[in-house]
């Protein structure tokens, strides 16, 4: 796990010296490396391993010069739930240090119905209406995917 997650991140810094297009996010305009992380997947292994990744880069690289966002969508919007997050402090953390977490609308709709009650999400995290959509768009705009 801990090789392939190298591997990612090895990858995903070389693609994003190569990105022609600077500036992909009016949030991060000086950051040359654009990365979108997907949470997909039920088990937090893979929530600590987002949020170890995106931490390492921020630091490794400097905020200001990577720009990273998160999208949970299906199984793995747990991760950016309000109530009982043993996650939130950290989320809030790299929120402060400019990543931008989202998640997936029409999961939440999904839970809504199912439960009779929307879940709440932490403050900072952004509601698209469709996640994996939303993560399309932003590989077609440069952004390179990584699912840990």
């Amino acid at each position: 796990m801990k090789t392939i997650m190298i591997w990612l991140v090895s990858m995903a810094l070389t693609l994003g010296a190569a990105q022609a297009e600077d500036g992909l996010s009016d949030d991060k305009p000086f950051a040359d490396t654009h990365i979108i992380m997907q949470v997909s997947d039920a088990d937090p292994v893979h929530y600590q391993a987002v949020l170890d990744i995106s931490n390492n880069l921020t630091k490794r690289y400097g905020q200001e010069m990577v720009d990273i966002e998160v999208i949970a969508f299906g199984v793995g919007v747990p991760m950016v739930f309000a109530e009982n997050n043993k996650f939130a402090k950290r989320i809030a953390s790299l929120q402060e240090h400019g990543v931008r977490f989202y998640v997936c609308g029409n999961t939440l709709d999904t839970l809504e119905r199912k439960h009779h009650k929307r879940p709440e999400v932490l403050p900072g995290v952004e509601m698209v209406q469709t996640g994996v959509q939303f993560m399309i768009d932003e590989i077609k705009r440069g952004y390179i995917p990584i699912h840990p």
